[in-house]
């Protein structure tokens, strides 16, 4: 029964990774396409790739989209971890409600997020832009900070801080040496989903950019109207080969060796300190 479970557990993962896989790896297969039409095979070439290092508008578009991401989810990040501590610490009436109200914007469709923001930077008259669209990507990132950062506090032994506080440590001094060391990685976790949300948005972005403010997602969805050539699939090639880089790395600076070399280092500075 067990031996049946195993194989039946191991061809759903497999079928579930096929699935999720053979997409991407026919995107890489076609950024190499000789033709103009992506969909056409017509013989290997890395054409579409000089293509893509001439086109200053693609990059271009993509460092905002990078810069945009970065910024949102950071802000995201500092703004919904506050607002998950405050509400963790202070009771207030109409808590829940508030905390209900903070990840709000999760359940609203983007489009109506979208139109929202529109109206609002139109009465504030600010001029559409980089500008409105990080306000409006740092709004739609706050709840997945404000979630992570609430649940990582809940699942906290209290102990810790009231200790810290009877050893004479004040508030910011207890928050700062105890809740944040054990917050960062719920930290860390919501800047990596906030930048992808922001990274992958279109619909916000749409009704919130300017003329001259472009990003990657909302390039590649005006060009859907005139054809996506393969220098499209070379773009998506590198940007998937740059995320496998960044998965390596990450993984070994998380192996347990360099983890508790690192928690060593710490402790010996602290020693040394006092």
């Amino acid at each position: 029964m067990r031996q049946k479970r195993g194989i039946l557990s191991k061809t759903y993962l497999t079928a579930v990774l096929v699935i999720m896989y053979i997409p991407i790896l026919l995107v890489i297969i076609y950024s190499f396409n000789q033709s103009r039409i992506s969909s056409v095979w017509s013989g290997f070439s890395w054409h579409w790739y000089t293509e893509l290092f001439r086109d200053r508008a693609m990059w271009s578009a993509l460092w905002n989209s990078v810069f945009l991401g970065v910024t949102a989810s950071l802000a995201a990040a500092v703004i919904g971890s506050l607002a998950a501590t405050g509400l963790s610490r202070a009771k207030l009436p109409g808590g829940k409600a508030m905390g209900y109200m903070a990840i709000l914007p999760i359940m609203i469709p983007e489009i109506v997020m979208g139109m929202v923001s529109l109206a609002f930077f139109a009465i504030l008259s600010l001029p559409f832009g980089m500008l409105t669209l990080v306000i409006a990507h740092t709004a739609m990132c706050i709840p997945y900070s404000f979630l992570m950062v609430k649940a990582r506090l809940e699942g906290l032994d209290k102990s810790y801080v009231e200790a810290a506080k009877d050893l004479g440590a004040g508030e910011w001094r207890a928050f700062y040496d105890i809740t944040r060391p054990l917050i960062m990685p719920a930290v860390a976790s919501s800047i990596l989903i906030s930048f992808a949300m922001s990274f992958d948005d279109v619909i916000v972005s749409v009704f919130v950019t300017g003329v001259n403010t472009n990003t990657l997602p909302i390039r590649i969805y005006t060009q859907m109207k005139v054809g996506v050539t393969p220098k499209t699939n070379a773009m998506c090639t590198l940007l998937f080969a740059a995320t496998i880089v960044l998965v390596m790395i990450s993984a070994v600076i998380s192996r347990p060796q360099n983890v508790k070399a690192k928690s060593n280092k710490k402790l010996a500075n602290s020693i040394t300190n006092t």
